[in-house]
């Protein structure tokens, strides 16, 4: 294992949470429980991104969004990382190609919110995201319906479990996805941004 990396031990079952945390808020806090919960997940790594190349600005300085990361989220179970900084990936895909390399044995679950699997289909080999870990999919405010309507889970439409299997995602064989519903928090990065509530640039 690489010097500085989380630790994980064969058969653990880990769901990676990636975004730009711009803030990190309660809302992210939420949906990390409920995935642990409802997933059966051991641990919960969030992969604070350098930058997402979806979106035309940048981020706040990596340090003060991890700094605000472990105010939100003080949870033994919970590692915040800026693991593809480290890693020097630039997409999830290669993110998750080498992490699976790192840590053989262990069950690595993509977890995203269900506004992110509207646009999934436009990220980097999302095929390939698909090809290697199970995904993890939780319900986002105005967005309940779009386990019908994305292009991804139409397409992958027969590898989704339904919800009351949800426990066994990490140990599915790929491709497979679960979208689970849950209760729901407004909060948003970009309403936080918007508010003047977050000034660490």
């Amino acid at each position: 294992m690489k010097q500085g990396f989380p630790i994980a031990t064969r058969g653990q079952r880990i769901g990676l949470l990636g975004g730009s945390f711009d803030p990190a808020h309660e809302g992210h806090a939420h949906i990390t429980r409920e995935a642990m919960r409802r997933f059966g997940l051991d641990r919960v790594w969030w992969l604070v991104s350098p930058g997402n190349p979806l979106k035309p600005r940048g981020p706040a300085p990596m340090a003060s969004r991890i700094a605000q990361a472990r105010r939100v989220m003080a949870d033994p179970k919970v590692t915040i990382t800026g693991l593809e900084a480290q890693l020097g990936t630039r997409y999830t895909a290669q993110t998750l190609a080498r992490l699976t390399a790192l840590y053989p044995g262990v069950h690595f679950v993509w977890l995203m919110g269900a506004d992110n699997l509207a646009q999934f289909d436009l990220w980097e080999d999302w095929r390939g995201i698909f090809a290697r870990v199970p995904v993890g999919v939780l319900a986002r405010p105005g967005h309940r319906m779009v386990t019908g309507q994305a292009r991804a889970a139409r397409i992958y439409a027969s590898a989704r479990l339904p919800a009351e299997q949800a426990l066994l995602l990490p140990f599915a064989r790929r491709p497979a996805w679960c979208f689970v519903q849950m209760p729901m928090s407004d909060l948003s990065s970009s309403a936080i941004r918007a508010g003047g509530e977050w000034r660490a640039r």
